[in-house]
């Protein structure tokens, strides 16, 4: 029995591969195990499938047939949560997917889905294995399906460490979040190579496909950073904000922020004057627990901030208007990023908090012919569809359709509350001005000052800070310094909340 053992223990620690650590070290990458052990809690991870191997009947690989197949698979705890997770381990054919590669996590996947725990998967593997033929393409097709049948159930998140390009890139991209890490991350489906002979553009895999890249001009990158280690330890914050599944709610932690504290700085941070412009991330700051705000997609799309944060120890997802960024004003990428964080949001029982000071949709040829109107529609629908408690703070501006889309109460937010520098109407005083009154404007002997007046009768008339308010549009007009109290007392109102979903299988989404 001693010596079998000790054949076990050769054995597993020859498809735990730490002679390739040297390897990896040398191009500024972890190994797989190393990997998982920053994401998982010390001791809590058990691996699954360790011995597996391939079925010697590839192509020129009958001879090679290491332990493991090149892929870490199993759980463990975070924050004494259970979690799911799989590696790719680039030393072993450079972390290509197989038949038997992708079975492993296959059941890795299932496992998580039916336990009702997150998935992570630490990417950095060279895609399909050319050896295996057509089975390691059905195998991403496998991975595929379980990435769908799991969104919205559980909480996928993908790490890039390492390439991934072709088919493979397709996963990530079905995954709530995606987190990457500078110069050792790349992403694109037809490379720098293939790029050069069809198009004739000279690009480096960097420029095409790298974490810059996706989190500047993409938007496929939720999370950048420069190291592996600041990486995970950021999964790891971002999973203790989020549930296991969607059947149960956020973690809530100890809150030592006080619920009822005033926040007298707002008062001086935004300008009375909807022209002038702020940064709505130090509003943020100061209202939500301990100046504590995780940003998702914070280099694409800037016009517009979504993050998770707490609020009296209870997660939130925060929408908000960027006034510092096209004026806050919502585009295409701007509200297909809101669109799909609120959908997250609603899958995963986080409350939603949207803060509006936004002068319309940007106009534009460009914008319409790129379907503004499309993104648009996504992003109302996702609010409309939405079933968590959810609250609006309008800070000042609030035009249009947009003041419409982003959660107003015509449309079901729970609680609409206004600052009294409020201004909520179909458009700005100057055009209204200009359109309502234009024939008296021109017959007039000094049609400037004519003009400035009928300006200030509208904006006086139908743009006063309480004019929402006495039709029943705004619940109340509140002290901005006692912001974060209402949205704390609003949301233990509202802890209860249960909306029934129509009976479909899918709506009519834009």
């Amino acid at each position: 029995m001693r010596e079998r053992t000790s054949s076990l223990a050769a054995l597993k620690s020859e498809a735990a591969g730490d002679r390739a650590a040297e390897i990896q070290h040398a191009k500024g990458k972890l190994t797989a195990r190393e990997r998982l052990g920053l994401l998982f809690d010390p001791g809590t991870f058990t691996e699954l499938e360790a011995l597996r191997r391939h079925r010697a009947t590839a192509f020129g690989m009958a001879e090679r047939r290491p332990h493991g197949d090149g892929v870490v698979v199993g759980w463990g705890e975070v924050s004494g949560r259970t979690v799911f997770a799989y590696a790719h381990d680039f030393q072993v054919f450079g972390g290509s997917l197989g038949e038997a590669h992708a079975a492993k996590i296959q059941r890795v996947m299932d496992l998580a889905a039916s336990a009702g725990a997150p998935l992570v998967a630490l990417c950095d593997g060279a895609g399909a294995r050319i050896q295996e033929g057509v089975g390691a393409l059905a195998g991403f097709g496998g991975i595929f399906t379980r990435n769908v049948r799991s969104s919205g159930v559980i909480p996928q998140i993908a790490v890039m460490l390492g390439p991934c390009a072709g088919g493979a890139a397709y996963s990530p991209a079905l995954c709530d979040f995606v987190f990457m890490v500078r110069g050792t991350a790349q992403m694109f489906l037809t490379g720098p190579d293939v790029v050069r002979a069809v198009t004739g553009e000279d690009v480096t895999r960097e420029q095409l496909g790298g974490a810059e890249a996706h989190a500047e001009r993409s938007g496929l990158a939720s999370f950048v950073y420069d190291d592996e280690e600041s990486c995970l330890a950021d999964v790891r914050y971002l999973l203790s904000l989020l549930p296991a599944n969607n059947r149960e709610l956020p973690p809530k932690t100890r809150c030592d922020d006080p619920p009822d504290r005033r926040c007298e700085k707002l008062l001086d941070l935004v300008p009375a004057d909807p022209s002038r412009t702020y940064d709505v991330l130090d509003v943020l700051t100061e209202i939500v627990d301990d100046a504590t705000l995780f940003e998702v997609q914070a280099g694409w799309a800037r016009n517009v901030v979504c993050a998770l944060a707490r609020l009296g120890g209870d997660v939130v997802g925060i929408v908000a208007n960027q006034p510092s960024v096209l004026a806050g004003a919502i585009d295409i990428s701007a509200a297909e990023k809101a669109a799909r964080f609120v959908r997250m949001c609603d899958a995963f029982n986080v409350p939603l908090v949207t803060v509006v000071d936004v002068p319309g949709f940007l106009p534009g040829v460009d914008q319409e012919h790129g379907g503004i109107i499309r993104h648009g529609a996504q992003l109302l629908y996702a609010y409309c569809d939405a079933t968590v408690p959810r609250l609006q703070v309008v800070v000042r501006k609030a035009y249009g359709g947009a003041y419409i889309v982003l959660d107003s109460k015509s449309v079901g937010a729970d609680v609409s509350l206004a600052w009294p520098t409020n201004e909520i109407a179909v458009m700005g005083a100057e055009g209204a001005a200009n359109i309502v009154f234009r024939k008296e404007i021109a017959a007039s002997a000094d049609p400037e000052a004519t003009r400035r007046r009928k300006i200030a009768e509208y904006r006086d008339e139908l743009m006063n800070p309480y004019y929402a308010a006495e039709r029943g549009l705004v619940d109340d007009v509140i002290d901005p310094a006692d912001t974060r109290s209402i949205l704390i007392s609003s949301l233990v109102a509202l802890r209860n909340k249960h909306v029934q979903r129509p009976d479909r299988k899918h709506g009519n989404h834009p």
